[in-house]
Order: structure tokens, then C-alpha cells, then sequence
């Protein structure tokens, strides 16, 4: 008889930074789980779609496998899962225009989906392959705040910033309380000359909350307010065209990462880094191993950070104690001279301009100026 020790994966022995609550870079497997609802009678429609679906992905670099099964009480629902060798290059296939392209004929024949992320931290050795080769599991659970982190982009027409950023922070904060379970804790707008980020906290279910403020009338005035001077267009009374917008517009949290004891008199900044082509989630992780290691620099300033990133654009939010130029290589996450060095390389040069010169002049304070974004607005719930 196979005892249970014997059956699980051998026990972790090296300790991941308990001050790393969330992160996409440890290099461990993850499953990802799609929860589906078809429409009654478009079962076989849908099985078609996700037959196509998984043709393609099954081309996708890092993807390794993937399962469709459907409920035995509700013929209605449907669990799709996949594996991959790591987050990243799930999140970069997840976040591009080819996925939106590809997974589009599924929208016509399913009611309500649900995604949900996992790293693979334990597993039995009867699920291994004897051909798959070694697997990378995350080392230790991650222990949380219980927050779960979003943020959103889009970018609004030269000149009409300053009209943009009235109309953003002037409008009665949505009603916190979800339901019994979510909770809206933290709403942060900022700006970065026409590219508006929104940054949201939540504790329980992120889509519910999304779902929350959107229905509430005065997001849906700020949103229509908003629509003249947007970019890329948008018609949020179609759901089809909603869908599409707020997945291009979704910008995930990749890292988050904080310090031992609670600062409440921190300030909140937020920082743009432009990628270059292809290089963001290269960038992001930059960042994220910059962070990790101030956090055990007892002088550091940051006393939180969380960097988000979507293809070539990376954005970082620092809580700091104090201002943000009293120590500006901590709060540009740069480190010494030769991570400055790669992560200047990192940059996209035009988006860049005066700031790599900066960089190379050793000026950190005015790179520091020039990723700065701007605060719109900042507001917290009565709870958080």
C-alpha cells in the first residue's frame, strides 16, 4: 500500500521571502481553471469553438497541457484547465490581442465564464509522467493580505488630459460593500500624460467587484463622460464590445511585495516604466527582484510595492514613508549601477527620451521626476 508520504511531493526545504505575498516569478508550474456556463442548447457549438481553441494553444510556448470536462448534473457547465511551465508565459498569451482574437467565437454561445490562476505547490507522484521531466513547484505557500490587486489602462487624446482628469476625480466613490463576502478596500487613478491607470484593492471575489462598479450610475456617468476622449473607441452598452475593451484594458498584478510592520502614514505613488517591444514581463521582473531585496533593507523607505504589467507597459505602485525623493533609488527600484544599467536597456528608447540620459548621467532624482504619475485620486473605505 502506497502511504501518503510517499505519494506526495518531497517537502520543500528552501524558504521563499515571507515578505512576497503575491508573485508570478518563482518559476513554478501553474494550473489554470476557467469555470464556463453555455447556453442551453449551444453544447455543441461550444465544443467546436474549444476544439479550434485548442489547436492553437496547444502551439503556445510554455503551454503543457489541458483538459475539458463537463459537469455530470448541470450539462450547462463546462471546466476547462490547462497546465503551464510557468505564469509568464501563460500571463503573455492570456494578455495579448491574439488570445481576444481567438477566444471571441467562444462569446456567442457561453453565458458567464470565471478564471482562476493557481501555482502547483504539492502534487502526487501518480500525476507525473514518467516522459514529463522535472517539474518546478512552488516553494511554500505564499501567506497574504487578503487583498486581491487589479489595475486597468487606456489612453485618452493629446490635449484633453487636464479635462480627463476633472471628470475622473470628481464623482461619489462607489458603495464599498459588495455583497457578504467582497469588499471594496482601495480605488488609486493615475495619470501618465494621456495613459490613465486605475488601480484597485478588493478582499473576496475580484469579479464580483468589477461587476459591482459598473453597475453603479455614477461610474457609468464618469465612464460615458469619458467616452469622447478616449482613443480607442468604445460602446460599454454593447457586452460584446465592453468584453473586448476592459480585457485589452486589464492589467494584471505580477508581484507584490511587503515590508514587516504596517505604515499607515505611507503615501501612495505609482511609477511608469515603458518597455521595449516584447521586453515587459523581462522588466517587471526586474522590479520584482529589486523590491524583493530592499524589503530586507530595514532603511528602505517602500514600505509596499506592486508591479503590474501587460505587455510593454509596467507600472509599479510604491506605499513610501515619507516623500518620494528622499531616497529616490529605492523608489525608482533601481538598485546599484548595473541594475540601472539593465534596466535601462529594458526601456523603450522613444518612450524613454531624457530619461535614459538621465540614467546615464547618474541623475536618479529626474529619472525619478519622469516616470512619476500623476495622482487623481486616492480613496480608501471606511474599513480599509
Amino acid at each position: 500500500m502506497t502511504t501518503t508520504s510517499e505519494r506526495i511531493s518531497a517537502p520543500v526545504t528552501r524558504k521563499a521571502s515571507r515578505r512576497v505575498s503575491q508573485s508570478v516569478f518563482d518559476g513554478s508550474r501553474l494550473r489554470v481553471v476557467l469555470l464556463v456556463d453555455v447556453y442551453d442548447g449551444a453544447q455543441q457549438q461550444f465544443l467546436e469553438a474549444y476544439e479550434h481553441l485548442c489547436s492553437q494553444v496547444a502551439s503556445v510556448p510554455g503551454h503543457v497541457s489541458d483538459q475539458l470536462c463537463q459537469s455530470i448534473e448541470n450539462p450547462s457547465q463546462w471546466l476547462i484547465t490547462s497546465e503551464w511551465e510557468s505564469a509568464p508565459p501563460f500571463l503573455d498569451w492570456v494578455n495579448s490581442e491574439g488570445h481576444v482574437q481567438m477566444v471571441r467565437p467562444l462569446h456567442s454561445c457561453v453565458r458567464d465564464t470565471r478564471s482562476l490562476r493557481f501555482h502547483i505547490v504539492r502534487e502526487t507522484s501518480a500525476a507525473v509522467a514518467a516522459d514529463s521531466g522535472p517539474r518546478q513547484l512552488q516553494l511554500a505557500p505564499r501567506i497574504g493580505d487578503g487583498k486581491i490587486r487589479h489595475a486597468i489602462t487606456f489612453t485618452v487624446k493629446r490635449g484633453s488630459e487636464e479635462t480627463v482628469a476633472r471628470i475622473l476625480a470628481d464623482y461619489a466613490p462607489p458603495e464599498a460593500q459588495v455583497d457578504e463576502n467582497t469588499r471594496l478596500c482601495r480605488t488609486t487613478l493615475f495619470m501618465h500624460g494621456n495613459r490613465v491607470v486605475r488601480a484597485i484593492e478588493v478582499e473576496g471575489d475580484l469579479l464580483a467587484a468589477l461587476r459591482h462598479v459598473a453597475r453603479q450610475p455614477q461610474v457609468r456617468a464618469v465612464e460615458e463622460a469619458i467616452n469622447p476622449y478616449l482613443e480607442e473607441e468604445r460602446d460599454l452598452t454593447d457586452a460584446e464590445a465592453a468584453r473586448v475593451f476592459f480585457a485589452r484594458a486589464a492589467v494584471p498584478a505580477v508581484h507584490h511585495v511587503t515590508a514587516d510592520e504596517e505604515c499607515p502614514e505611507a503615501v501612495r505613488y505609482a511609477l511608469y516604466y515603458p518597455a521595449r517591444p516584447g521586453r515587459g514581463m523581462e522588466l517587471a521582473r526586474l522590479l520584482a527582484e529589486q523590491d524583493e531585496a530592499s524589503a530586507n533593507d530595514p532603511n528602505c523607505p517602500v514600505c509596499r510595492s506592486t508591479v503590474f504589467q501587460r505587455d510593454e507597459i509596467v507600472v509599479r505602485l510604491v506605499d513610501v514613508r515619507g516623500d518620494l525623493d528622499g531616497d529616490p533609488v529605492h523608489s525608482l527600484g533601481r538598485g546599484d549601477s548595473t541594475r540601472a544599467a539593465e534596466l535601462l536597456s529594458l526601456l523603450d528608447g522613444e518612450a524613454v527620451g531624457a530619461n535614459g540620459s538621465a540614467l546615464k548621467s547618474g541623475d536618479v532624482a529626474r529619472f525619478l521626476e519622469l516616470a512619476r504619475m500623476q495622482l487623481v485620486t486616492d480613496r480608501r473605505s471606511d474599513q480599509a
